[in-house]
């Protein structure tokens, strides 16, 4: 029931309509085929694929991705929208084609993540003990460690039983992910931490794209544009939609000291060996001029 979903089907559709019938897409969503690691392994070893995921699956193979979707980076969508358009994040994607991994979108919106608990928290001090499931990736572990909390790898579709059976405490996600995945049934504390923007990247195997004609190419490549702006259309409106849903469903929502959880969470940066050095201060760099710009 998330947006991204409903404005893949539509994708889905479009492509195979378009090739008339010399492409064949099937979408799997819920966790019914393999996703996050085990979905990018799917495609960089070669197999007919497009994984829609979170970017931080390419960061096991490209690690300054990472760096570019860190903790507490950015401000708004459009601040993001633009780092995905610069040079640095361009030489990623090629160096992610070297990898086999095409990169045919970094683009997928869906919302600003926050603490979805069974109690209000305002202060890393507020995390300790909590228990909070984190997707199999380091940046989320290390932004969840960082913040106060005891991170628990598992898949998104175990969480609902997961919070039930006391398993964890609770998840970190959008609004889109609050209200899509029904977790307000099972907490009803949603702390605005926006400690990560929530996007997911769109990336094919390169021995699959290179098997393509290039009308195909052609087609998947504008099928899946339209497809990013009508999800991030669809999620700023519906972002304000979802919010009253759920105070509506008894949703108490809290503000938190953003300052403290942001210098809280700036050791993470420090986490990553592999990462270019100095990456961070480049990416600081990038945002000052992005954020000027925005501005004009």
């Amino acid at each position: 029931n998330e947006q991204t979903a409903k404005s893949l089907v539509k994708v889905c559709d479009a492509i195979n309509e378009r090739s008339g019938g010399s492409l064949n897409l099937q979408l799997y969503t819920g966790g019914t085929f393999p996703i996050g690691k085990d979905g990018m392994e799917l495609v960089t070893s070669g197999a007919d694929v497009i994984l829609v995921d979170g970017v931080n699956f390419l960061g096991d193979y490209i690690p300054d991705y990472n760096a570019v979707t860190g903790p507490f980076l950015y401000t708004s969508f459009d601040e993001y929208l633009a780092m995905t358009k610069s040079d640095l994040v361009k030489n990623l994607n090629s160096q992610a084609l070297e990898k086999g991994i095409q990169v045919l979108s970094l683009d997928w919106v869906f919302g600003f993540r926050s603490m979805m608990l069974n109690k209000p928290v305002k202060t890393p001090a507020d995390m300790k003990g909590i228990k909070i499931r984190v997707p199999t990736s380091q940046l989320y572990t290390y932004t969840m460690e960082a913040m106060g909390a005891s991170p628990v790898a598992m898949p998104y579709p175990d969480t609902y039983s997961a919070i039930q059976q006391g398993v964890i405490n609770g998840v970190e996600g959008s609004i889109m992910t609050y209200w899509g995945t029904k977790q307000y049934e099972n907490v009803k504390e949603y702390s605005l931490t926006r400690h990560l923007l929530g996007v997911s990247s769109v990336c094919i195997s390169k021995t699959c794209w290179d098997s393509l004609t290039d009308e195909q190419r052609t087609i998947i490549s504008e099928e899946f544009d339209k497809g990013t702006q009508e999800n991030l259309q669809e999620t700023v409106k519906l972002e304000a939609e979802y919010m009253k849903n759920l105070i509506d469903a008894g949703v108490h929502v809290h503000e938190v000291d953003a300052e403290a959880f942001s210098q809280a969470a700036s050791v993470v940066y420090t986490r990553f060996p592999k990462w270019t050095p100095g990456i961070f201060d480049e990416i600081q760099k990038e945002l000052a001029t992005i954020r000027k710009n925005l501005k004009k």
